[in-house]
């Protein structure tokens, strides 16, 4: 089974949106942080489950209807390379 590596900038994304929404609704925010750290650890055993990425050759797994998580499939790994808003303009 692949292992799964967080790129900084996705750790970064990871954390920013958590301390934002966090400010407004705590319980909201454990709840999408589970979501997402839940989807991404359940990625090594179905990596082409979700959608083929707006960049060529990654994927994008919608999370929530606000949240989407863009990785990269490799040989030996999976790697998150972001978590975005579904409005930011990407790529």
């Amino acid at each position: 089974m692949q292992a799964v590596r967080w790129t900084d900038e996705a750790t970064t994304d990871l954390v920013d949106i958590i301390d934002y929404i966090e400010q407004r609704n705590p319980l909201a925010a454990e709840a999408l942080h589970a979501v997402i750290l839940r989807t991404v650890e359940g990625l090594p055993s179905a990596p082409y489950l979700f959608r083929a990425g707006r960049v060529i050759g990654t994927r994008e797994c919608v999370v929530h209807p606000n949240y989407v998580v863009i990785y990269l499939v490799g040989t030996d790994a999976i790697d998150v390379l972001r978590v975005l808003h579904a409005r930011q303009e990407y790529p």
